[in-house]
């Protein structure tokens, strides 16, 4: 794989300055074009040229003599130039402005010699001109005119700029080739580096190295976020599978309890010779562990259905005020509770909310309860009711720090439930019956000053 990366990168790198080499040249080639198209040096040369060429109308020829007229002269000393003017046989017949090197007769090869390279000075370009039988020489000192003599092949130029040209490519694509490879090594050892993460993350190997600097940084900073928050969840997977194994557990022998009380007083009402008041004792406590056997299935049950929301509500409005004090009311008249400290209180007399009457009441009746069973007899309870909350209020023993953060934990008990009568559901389904009603509830504690439930409720307009 890290090989494959880097090849494939080398592969793109290459390419890219592929296109780029062929660009160059375009733009070379064009930019030569223009050069030379406004080249300063070849428009003088031209201009020069063209001054020579037409200089012939300002020679004048007389009885087969010529002479240069006065405006000739005049712009041959703007220019800085000098002329000859020569027979046929190339005998100098008229000149002015000569330097002293000029020659007073000119063979042909004298005349190419002067032309095509400065024979006088360094300075002085000279161009060739004619009118009729004769012809002149015209010397332009500072033109600023070069001329170079060249001599190729055709063949022999196209075979150079081929040869040329294939080592300027072989050589950009070898250096391409190396600058890409450790460009390429540079890019692909972190892409590396965060597959091998992520494969880790898969094989649940979760662990925070160092996060190197550079374009990748900020990518291995939330692999190693990630790595954390995975570590935590897959902890938190197993303390709760560890809870759950617990509370099947527990649920198990609950189970188990009741079950060999049934069936150990079934035995004995077996007995042909027992009283009839004792077969109606026993009877009763069948019948006790068999309804409290169905608590148990029944709170299995409903906390699944509230796992999976598919909870069935039958939403009226009620008044909680009224609702709330029934509770307390009924809680006082029940034999188990009747000597308990409880007092009710409220805000308001008009407290309206959409709610099922059942499932509330079963929340409601939970936290009562656990108030009051899970702390002193001597312990005094307050349910407080406003418009839009429920308080539930004890000066108890408190719940641990510990136990706190894990209260609505299914199949969790505390350390203060020295009484495991019930399911571990009891809280967990509480919570969820009242968020199930669009509402809240939270729950504070001091451990040796009490605990405060609070459940706040949707207002309905």
């Amino acid at each position: 794989m890290k090989w494959r990366l880097t090849a494939r990168f080398l592969l793109s790198v290459l390419s890219i300055v592929i296109i780029v080499i062929f660009v160059n040249t375009a733009i070379l080639v064009g930019l030569l074009t223009y050069r030379l198209a406004t080249d300063s040096d070849g428009a003088s040369a031209t201009k020069e040229e063209n001054f020579v060429r037409e200089f012939q109308k300002y020679i004048e020829i007389k009885n087969g003599v010529p002479s240069i007229s006065a405006d000739g002269l005049e712009h041959l000393h703007l220019r800085n130039a000098w002329i000859q003017l020569l027979d046929v046989n190339g005998q100098v017949i008229d000149a002015h402005f000569v330097p002293e090197k000029a020659l007073s007769h000119y063979t042909p090869i004298d005349l190419i010699q002067v032309y095509k390279y400065k024979e006088f000075d360094s300075n002085t370009t000279v161009y060739i001109g004619n009118k009729d039988d004769f012809s002149y020489l015209i010397g332009i000192q500072g033109s600023g005119v070069t001329r170079y003599v060249m001599h190729f092949s055709g063949t022999s130029i196209l075979q150079f700029i081929g040869k040329f040209g294939l080592f300027i490519v072989i050589a950009d694509l070898l250096v391409a080739t190396l600058v890409g490879w450790l460009f390429g090594r540079t890019l692909t050892k972190p892409l590396y580096a965060m597959i091998e993460r992520i494969h880790h993350l898969k094989d649940h190997k979760h662990s925070s190295d160092k996060a190197p600097g550079g374009v990748y940084k900020p990518v291995f900073e939330n692999l190693n976020e990630v790595s954390l928050e995975l570590a935590a969840h897959e902890q938190e997977r197993k303390r709760l599978e560890v809870m759950r194994e617990e509370w099947i557990s527990n649920v198990s022998h609950d189970m188990k309890t009741p079950l060999a009380s049934i069936r150990g007083y079934a035995e004995l009402l077996n007995d042909e010779k027992l009283p009839p008041s004792e077969q109606t004792e026993y009877a009763k406590i069948i019948e006790k562990q068999s309804l409290h056997m169905q608590d148990l299935l029944d709170d299995l049950n409903l906390t699944m259905r509230l796992r999976h929301q598919r909870l069935p509500l039958t939403l009226k409005k009620v008044n909680m005020v009224p609702f709330i004090r029934e509770i307390v009311i009924d809680t006082l008249n029940t034999p188990q509770y009747e000597l308990a400290n409880l007092e009710f209180e409220t805000a308001t007399e008009d407290s309206l909310h959409q709610i099922d009457e059942h499932f509330m009441r079963r929340a409601i009746m939970n936290f009562l309860h656990n108030a009051i069973l899970h702390n002193a007899p001597d312990v005094s309870v307050l349910v407080s009711v406003d418009e839009d909350s429920i308080t539930i209020s004890d000066n108890g023993r408190g719940i641990a720090a510990e136990d706190l953060e894990h209260i609505f934990e299914r199949y969790y008990r505390g350390t203060n439930t020295e009484k495991t009568t019930g399911t571990g559901l009891g809280t967990a389904i509480a919570r969820d019956i009242i968020e199930a009603h669009g509402g809240t509830v939270s729950i504070s504690s001091e451990e040796g000053k009490g605990t405060s439930v609070n459940i706040y409720l949707k207002r309905n307009t």
